[in-house]
């Protein structure tokens, strides 16, 4: 009663964290501004959103056969529709519940492959390990490849606190930074050392002890070069929907790969502030294409463009492979009988 309890408050702050951040993207819109947000949406060349739904699905299926890839030092070599079926379907679950998906995914392949759904809970681990660490990679190049952008970003939004009159980095503004850093790091390893014995800390050392054996349980797999390629490959799928999706409005057509970048970063972290991201991509991504002089109302329509294709493609494909899965799998299901 109590785990229900908490995943109703978790889905119902999540979603009112979404609501919230579309509330806020369009709370200031006039009258004309809404007119215009709805004729971007409608003068979309939606066509030249197929290469960018292409390019999704096959991130999808690319994660499944690094899923396979995962599976292979436990002996077991699943079916890659059945395994593609269910990582769509676990995105379905993650729109309605956050992490409702990891869960159901591995039922799903237990219940079709057999496989014992406790031993995929450690490869469920290692793939949102690396999937971390090429998302602070992602950060790191955005932030190295357009160092001019961010900073005058940085000078216009914290000069209050960073930066003196001269628009000059402030000595003290950074010792200061520098300083809480230090001090962030030192109370970080006190409670995680010194207060070890409290429930919450043992929890908060479980998550990092978990990605740390996700980041290492890399060593037992056979084809190590495969599973490299596609974890990166998963990364330049979702860059390469995001580069070509800006073609499909004419006031983003003229941005390139480092936009992308930008977008990419905001975007995924996004993802994971609200379930399936509503509200918090298309708000973040509308303040990211300010940076790059897009018209506000602009930016909003091109959020919600790459969030509906997204979104769509899931909410369409989940569907269908709900109803494949048992067609798929019906002479198992008749010779288990």
């Amino acid at each position: 009663m109590k785990k229900k309890l908490l995943s109703l408050l978790q889905y119902i702050l999540f979603l009112g964290l979404g609501i919230f951040l579309i509330w806020l993207s369009v709370r200031d819109l006039s009258a004309n501004e809404w007119q215009q947000l709805v004729n971007s949406l409608k003068d979309a060349k939606y066509w030249l959103m197929i290469p960018v739904l292409g390019a999704l699905m096959v991130s999808h299926w690319s994660r499944a056969i690094r899923w396979k890839i995962l599976m292979q030092p436990l002996g077991y070599q699943p079916n890659t529709l059945n395994t593609f079926f269910a990582v769509i379907v676990g995105y379905l679950a993650n729109l309605a519940i956050p992490r409702l998906g990891e869960v159901l995914k591995c039922t799903i392949l237990a219940r079709y492959e057999k496989i014992p759904a406790d031993k995929l809970v450690g490869t469920i681990v290692a793939e949102r390990a690396f999937d971390f660490i090429c998302l602070l990679l992602v950060i790191f190049f955005t932030i190295i490849t357009q160092v001019g952008v961010i900073g005058d970003f940085a000078n216009k939004e914290f000069s209050n606190t960073l930066q003196n009159k001269t628009s000059a980095l402030s000595w003290s503004g950074l010792i200061t930074l520098v300083i809480v850093l230090l001090l962030l790091t030192i109370a970080a390893w006190f409670v995680l050392v010194k207060l070890k014995h409290l429930t919450v800390v043992k929890k908060i050392r479980a998550v990092i002890f978990g990605i740390w054996q996700g980041l290492t349980s890399v060593r037992h797999i056979k084809n190590k070069g495969a599973f490299f390629f596609h974890t990166a490959f998963i990364w330049v799928l979702y860059l390469a929907s995001i580069r070509l999706g800006f073609y499909a409005m004419d006031a983003t057509s003229h941005l390139g790969m480092k936009e992308a970048l930008s977008v990419l970063s905001f975007g995924s972290i996004a993802m994971i502030l609200t379930q399936g991201g509503i509200g918090a991509y298309q708000y973040l991504v509308q303040k990211v294409m300010l940076v790059y002089k897009v018209q506000e109302v602009e930016g909003l329509a091109f959020g919600w463009l790459l969030w509906g294709a997204q979104t769509g493609i899931i909410l369409l494909t989940g569907v269908i492979s709900l109803g494949l899965l048992p067609y798929l799998n019906r002479n198992k299901s008749a010779r288990s009988v």
